[in-house]
């Protein structure tokens, strides 16, 4: 298989899981996305993700892109491969990550949850695994396709995840008090 094969089904995983998390969670009653519901500024994230699958799948599969943003920043076999890796690895920590979630994964913050803290699996290692994950998935990504368009989300999407975690720890301070302070002692924000 080719690098863009390869990445082209490690991205269609990444939405897999994702989607397929929410899916079982709303089989069973619970609505997993609550994106936008208490903070309409979410929907900012939108034009950004939606900017960075476009510049991947136009250098996937050729969709059209101004000449400037599909310019490389290097050209590298090894290096598109070390991308595979990190993408693949990304993969199998987000799976991890859901399985530690359990029912209290959520796209968005639910004010109205009732789960508890969830500080198992890969949440002993970082409070923000999902992100983590994310993260390192777009990273493998730019090892694989090093355009400015690429680049350019990459860092769009970096600031808004990190706006994100700072709002969840806001809410998470508030929905679980000392239990959450502790827990922000024993792990890191990212890793």
């Amino acid at each position: 298989m080719t690098i863009k094969i390869l990445s082209l089904f490690a991205f269609l995983i990444l939405v897999a899981l994702a989607a397929g998390r929410g899916i079982m969670l709303r089989r069973i009653g619970i609505n997993a996305f609550v994106f936008g519901v208490t903070d309409k500024s979410d929907f900012l994230l939108i034009p950004v993700v939606a900017f960075f699958v476009y510049s991947i799948l136009a250098a996937v599969i050729g969709l059209p892109m101004p000449s400037i943003m599909k310019r490389l920043l290097f050209e590298s076999a090894a290096a598109g491969w070390v991308g595979i890796v990190v993408c693949g690895g990304s993969l199998i920590w987000l799976a991890l990550t859901l399985r530690a979630f359990s029912t209290s994964f959520r796209i968005g913050i639910d004010e109205t949850t009732q789960d508890k803290l969830v500080t198992s699996g890969t949440f002993s290692i970082s409070r923000n695994p999902i992100y983590v994950a994310f993260l390192a998935f777009l990273t493998g990504m730019i090892l694989i396709y090093p355009n400015i368009a690429a680049c350019i989300a990459f860092f769009l999407f970096t600031a808004a995840i990190h706006r994100q975690i700072r709002r969840e720890e806001t809410f998470l301070h508030g929905h679980y008090g000392q239990k959450y302070r502790d827990y922000c002692r024993r792990v890191r924000r990212y890793l």
